[in-house]
């Protein structure tokens, strides 16, 4: 199963994250199929590549709970269950 996770990266007590699309089975710090952007908790800091993240979502990859949050900040989650719903018809 393809995860949308994040992987920390920083130093210590000041991380950052890496939004990375990666093998459910490998670790988080291991080899990713793509980055979608990073995070700061820091400072709040978010930037995320809209196109890849909701061309990732269309494939079928599975966000985690805390990439599923920072994506609805972003609103990138909100146009991808958008999209979903139009090619669906539903309403």
């Amino acid at each position: 199963m393809v995860k949308i996770r994040l992987a920390r990266i920083g130093r210590t007590s000041l991380p950052t994250y890496r939004i990375v699309v990666s093998d459910s089975r490998r670790t988080p710090s291991s080899e990713c199929l793509a980055d979608l952007g990073h995070f700061d908790p820091n400072s709040e800091k978010l930037v995320v590549n809209e196109e890849e993240a909701l061309k990732w979502l269309g494939y079928g990859a599975v966000p985690s709970d805390s990439v599923k949050t920072l994506l609805k900040k972003s609103g990138v989650y909100e146009k991808f269950l958008a999209s979903k719903t139009k090619k669906t018809g539903a309403k």
